[in-house]
């Protein structure tokens, strides 16, 4: 397979940093160690940090703890190494040490024969994600002549929708649309794109997947973890900011996007962006009743004692910032008219996991009610677990052995790493070979960031002018009684336990 990718020279900006340590460079390691690497391949890393070649190499290969047992036992750590090379710079944005970088790019082009092909990975702070692309133009790497570039953008992107305009705008003036990767590691995970196989590659989900038979949609995500010592960088973005605009809209794309005329970037790029403006707007008026906000109090998860969000460090003791979320919403198109849809994500809560489940309305008629009034309330489930244990379960109504007809709820399931022999790919992994590829498939397109942005702007300015109230829940509970109350007026539901299912210590219904 490293045939269909082109030679060229992987730039990572930041890259004495965490990302690049725990997610990256073993990402690349995975791909080096699969094949799937050009032969003509090498990373450079820049940033400010004074290291040699050999100083960068020891700290993110040798001494990576982020590397797993079976990276650091493998036989080709020395050789990838080799194709390892760093680049002191005194500023991201100086013309000097551009002008430099470009030098070392001509030096390592000629030695590996990779021609003027270049993917520059900002793994930096969102202030520099303008000033860096600027610095690239002015030495002509933006658009080299005889090879191509591209910029892949980490999130935050932007911090509501003008300023997301500003930064499109910025970049775009810069890098053509199609060389800016603007990254989500949740659309590298196989789950996430297994949502659009299992609609769209089954005769038996199409014809379900709409309002005359869906219920209802839930998206959970849940952490177990506080916010530790990253208070201070929390208290300016939550929840709604951190997950939901970006990871899990990506995922309700999934879910709820039209079918694309065919399985390529264009054409699922443009039914997500569709599907973003049908969204229909909360209101300013009606966030109280369609949004919770909370904190996390003090308490005890599966990880031991945790103080308040207030208490963590830096961490404003008055800070209103959500670390919980829930909210209620409509799609306003033919599929999804009248059906609800419900996201919660949060901190400190039991378990960590994401997964979407599916609803489906019951019959219209309860036969056996008359004998078993659990018929009433049996549900028709669909649950495409994310993460961890990334498997599928249904969950449907079965008759009881013995007298009469007692119907109980009963799964029937697959975990994804029975599907192969092999490790499920890490998302960056996924995502850095696709870019490698020119397949922007599994990027978030610039218009559908500010659509998504549309779509949360009003919420936050609803909270900014305290239109709706702060709730709070103990850390290590499914968060507030103000969630549960979103599901009022619809019979027998309510958010899913995650634990009672796709779990390693699964329970099973004994009948």
């Amino acid at each position: 397979m490293a045939n269909t990718v082109d030679p060229h020279i992987l730039i990572i900006y930041g890259a004495s940093g965490d990302l690049a340590q725990r997610k990256l460079i073993p990402a690349v390691f995975d791909l080096y160690r699969g094949g799937y690497l050009p032969d003509n391949f090498a990373l450079l890393g820049a940033s400010r940090t004074d290291f040699t070649d050999e100083a960068f190499r020891q700290k993110v290969v040798f001494e990576n703890e982020f590397f797993d047992d079976k990276q650091k036992e493998s036989d080709k750590l020395e050789a990838f190494s080799k194709l390892l090379f760093y680049q002191d710079l005194k500023a991201y944005d100086g013309a000097e040490d551009a002008k430099k970088l470009k030098a070392r790019l001509d030096d390592l082009s000629e030695q590996f024969s990779t021609g003027h092909n270049y993917i520059f990975y900002l793994s930096t702070p969102p202030k520099l994600y303008s000033t860096i692309p600027k610095a690239l133009e002015a030495v002509g790497l933006n658009k080299p002549e005889d090879g191509w570039s591209r910029l892949v953008v980490e999130k935050p992107f932007g911090y509501d929708e003008q300023s997301a305009k500003d930064l499109n705008e910025e970049l775009q003036s810069v890098f053509r649309e199609n060389d800016i990767y603007r990254i989500d590691h949740y659309l590298g995970k196989e789950t996430v794109q297994n949502l659009l196989v299992t609609r769209f590659a089954n005769g038996f989900f199409e014809p379900l997947w709409n309002r005359n038979y869906i219920q209802s949609v839930q998206i959970t995500a849940a952490e177990t973890v506080g916010v530790g010592s990253r208070g201070g960088y929390y208290d300016e973005s939550g929840a709604l900011r951190d997950m939901i605009q970006n990871h899990l809209l990506q995922v309700l794309a999934h879910v709820a996007m039209e079918p694309p005329i065919r399985a390529d970037a264009y054409s699922i790029r443009g039914e997500k962006m569709k599907l973003f403006q049908s969204l229909r707007e909360i209101k300013g008026e009606d966030v109280a009743k369609q949004v919770v906000r909370a904190q996390y109090t003090a308490g005890e998860t599966k990880d031991g004692e945790v103080v308040s969000y207030r208490d963590a460090e830096d961490v404003p003791d008055d800070s209103n910032t959500e670390t919980y979320v829930a909210m209620k919403f409509f799609i306003d198109n033919w599929r999804w008219a009248g059906v609800p849809f419900f996201i919660r994500t949060g901190k400190c809560l039991p378990l960590k996991v994401t997964e979407v489940v599916i609803t489906f309305k019951n019959p219209p008629q309860a036969l056996f009610a008359n004998q078993d009034r659990y018929a009433m309330e049996c549900d028709n489930q669909l649950i495409m677990r994310i993460q961890p244990d990334e498997g599928m379960a249904m969950e449907f109504g079965m008759k009881v052995p013995g007298e009469g007809f007692r119907v109980k709820n009963v799964d029937m399931d697959f975990f994804y790493r029975d599907l192969t022999t092999k490790d499920v790919p890490e998302s960056y992994s996924r995502l850095l070979l696709d870019c490698m590829k020119g397949d922007p498939t599994l990027y978030a397109r610039g218009d559908s960031v500010e659509q998504a942005w549309a779509f949360v702007d009003p919420i936050l300015d609803a909270w900014k002018k305290n239109e709706a109230p702060l709730a709070f829940y103990e850390a290590g509970t499914w968060g507030p009684e103000e969630a549960e109350k979103l599901w009022d007026g619809i019979p027998h539901a309510n958010w899913r336990n995650p634990q009672e299912s796709l779990t390693e210590e699964k329970h099973y219904t004994k009948l």
